[in-house]
């Protein structure tokens, strides 16, 4: 079955580009061009990812990505900002409001296919050699994508999941935000590493208590302590 993708853009010409691209890739694809047409279909279509721009008519982007996050019928699905708003404000408010990354316009179709391709694959349960983690009472299940604290669930998205792993299984060594930003978001070249402390604030900020096992090594990157 053909993954699903939802792109919200009210430029018909810009919705046509992605669309066809995305066609082209093989995945089915659906649109809306307003933020109150964008929540009706996330919650009843229950897309893969979505395609988000931000300025939008009456309700922006940044709205509709506030929205989703706390609505717990689509507060897991994968977002993807898209938008000619370049500014380093404007990309870290989309990432502290729970946006999985952002690109901005004029974009390289090959690079919007690649980037939507390793949000999906973080989603996909990969088994381990170690099926399940345990830290005193924080318990992280790998295979079900499922974090706990003291037997209550922890609400993740699959990117701080895959985050807090991927620390948690190198354990005691500082990782830096570049091999975070290679090894997490699979980027190969370099984009502004904020991308990295503003998904490491919103992942303390869900942790909580848990937050205690990350540690930031200033000027160098972060650590999982145990």
């Amino acid at each position: 079955m053909k993954q699903k993708i939802l792109v919200v853009d009210d430029e018909p010409e810009a919705v046509e580009l992605v669309e066809f691209n995305l066609k082209q890739a093989g995945y089915a694809v659906t649109t809306a061009e307003d933020g109150a047409e964008a929540l009706k279909k996330a919650r009843t279509q229950s897309p893969d990812l979505i395609v988000l721009d931000v300025m939008l008519p009456e309700m922006d982007g940044f709205e509709i990505c506030k929205a989703l996050r706390l609505d717990p019928a689509t507060r897991r699905m994968p977002i993807l900002m898209l938008t000619a708003k370049a500014g380093e404000i404007d990309r870290v408010l989309g990432l502290e409001l729970g946006a999985d990354d952002y690109l901005t316009k004029p974009y390289s179709p090959r690079e919007l296919l690649l980037r939507i391709k390793k949000i999906l694959a973080r989603g996909q349960a990969e088994e381990k050699p170690r099926e399940q983690m345990r830290f005193g009472d924080l318990v992280l299940d790998v295979p079900r994508h499922l974090a706990n604290w003291k037997g209550k669930p922890l609400d993740l998205t699959a990117t701080e999941f895959k985050l807090l792993t991927l620390l948690a299984q190198r354990a005691g060594r500082v990782q830096s935000r570049d091999h975070l930003l290679r090894d997490v978001w699979e980027y190969d070249s370099l984009i502004d590493t904020r991308t990295v402390d503003t998904h490491m604030r919103r992942l303390r900020e869900k942790l909580g208590p848990a937050s205690k096992h990350l540690d930031t090594v200033r000027g160098v990157g972060y650590r999982f302590v145990e």
